[in-house]
């Protein structure tokens, strides 16, 4: 197996997590590079269902290392219940998770704030989780931030503690809010988590640096997807982070030469969670029937997701900005019992037409999608394992895809089960 980075290829929500668990099993160590509790990955194994928000899926296969990188803001609440969770189902995590003690920690303080901001800015709001990620993103870039191993450290971290306190203190004040934490319950309770985090905490650089040189098989895991990137994404509709594949190498101390092939994750429809253009969005009764055949609700939040047609101009993008070599594509057998699929091929805009996605987002909002339509196929895929089983227009339908970015289909999910993929090309 070569090193691999998994990244989403529209707007999150795209199945990462399966693709990833299904591709464990040939590699020896799974990173989790960026993004917050704020993303939501689902993996199906036998009759359990787990969702993790911090761990990544790798953690349900045996003998296998999960890390997770200093691209992480962390928050120490979560990822002890995470980690309670997949121990009372008998699954090993002590010696299999680490985590960067460059990572940054996830504080009360980011969490009110992101709600009481995302409240006061009313229809104008982003549609965060309320799980204070950008806040804490910002307080990294401001260098003001606390990392997860100054947990650790009573004395540094009481000092940036009260720091933190009294900037925030003014501005929940500026907000019409009083702060309703005290300092001193914080550090109490952050110190507590400290000691409970130790055992899982390394300088993940020089643990991987150790990993790649021992000639290890690593796949690198992003959160979100391309659309939601703080530089490539719908700005301001974005998360606080770089969900792309160059971020796989910031986020977990490696350079780029390690990583050899990129796996863009898409559902054979698109989704959309939270506010933001969407071009391809559907708001009529086959919306409604994609949002409930493909029971799209956020794994985070229980929203629910927004659902169109299949974004090729977005994929364009995805394509361009990550550098795929592969395409992963989901949840195919949603789409066995519709009698037209639609593939977008282009936005007019204007008097212009467009097949790459735009960096304007106004232009964005007022882009009408121009479709290729394909027959359905009113067959069930859902027990198919090969690509000669699957019906001739789901076929024509997946090709359309593969052709329009000139990137090779690897592999196609046709359920939520770790057995029901179709491996093509990886």
């Amino acid at each position: 197996m070569k090193n691999r980075v998994v990244v989403g290829s529209h707007w999150g929500d795209e199945g990462k997590a399966k693709v990833v668990d299904y591709l464990t099993s040939e590699a020896d160590v799974v990173v989790r590079f960026q993004g917050g509790a704020n993303a939501g990955h689902t993996v199906e194994v036998g009759n359990d269902k787990f969702i993790f928000h911090l761990i990544p899926s790798g953690i349900m296969h045996p003998n296998k290392i999960c890390v997770i990188g200093n691209g992480v803001v962390l928050d120490p609440v979560q990822i002890l219940k995470e980690i309670a969770e997949v121990e009372a189902k008998g699954i090993v995590v002590q010696g299999r998770l680490l985590i960067s003690d460059s990572a940054q920690v996830v504080l009360p303080y980011h969490r009110f704030y992101d709600t009481a901001k995302e409240n006061k800015a009313g229809n104008k709001a982003i549609g965060t989780t309320g799980r204070g990620i950008g806040p804490t993103y910002a307080d990294k870039v401001a260098r003001r931030g606390v990392r997860v191993g100054q947990l650790t450290q009573p004395a540094v971290f009481e000092e940036r503690c009260r720091e933190l306190h009294g900037i925030y203190q003014q501005w929940f004040e500026a907000l019409g809010q009083p702060l309703q934490i005290s300092c001193d319950q914080v550090v109490e309770e952050f110190l507590e988590y400290g000691k409970n985090l130790a055992p899982y905490l390394v300088d993940t650089a020089e643990w991987m640096d150790k990993t790649v040189r021992a000639g290890k098989k690593i796949i690198f895991e992003g959160a979100q997807g391309t659309i939601l990137d703080l530089d490539h994404g719908t700005h301001p509709y974005v998360t606080s982070s770089n969900t792309v594949a160059a971020a796989a190498c910031i986020g977990s101390g490696v350079g780029p030469r390690v990583i050899e092939e990129v796996i863009g994750v898409v559902k054979a429809y698109t989704t959309r969670v939270g506010n933001g253009p969407f071009p391809t969005e559907l708001l009529d009764a086959t919306g409604e029937k994609l949002r409930a055949k493909g029971f799209e609700f956020g794994a985070t939040t229980g929203r629910p997701r927004r659902c169109g047609w299949f974004d090729g101009v977005v994929l364009r993008k995805a394509v361009a900005v990550n550098g795929l070599t592969h395409l992963a594509i989901t949840k195919l057998d949603v789409l066995d019992e519709f009698s037209h699929v639609k593939l977008c091929v282009g936005y007019q805009i204007g008097d212009k037409v467009v097949d790459f996605f735009p960096s304007d987002v106004n232009a964005i909002q007022n882009a009408k999608p121009i479709y290729k339509e394909f027959p359905g196929w009113n067959t069930s895929t859902v027990e198919m394992r090969e690509w000669e089983q699957l019906p001739e227009n789901a076929k024509k339908f997946l090709n359309a895809i593969s052709e329009w970015v000139n990137v090779p289909i690897g592999l196609v999910s046709v359920g939520p089960k770790r057995h029901q993929v179709i491996r093509v090309t990886l």
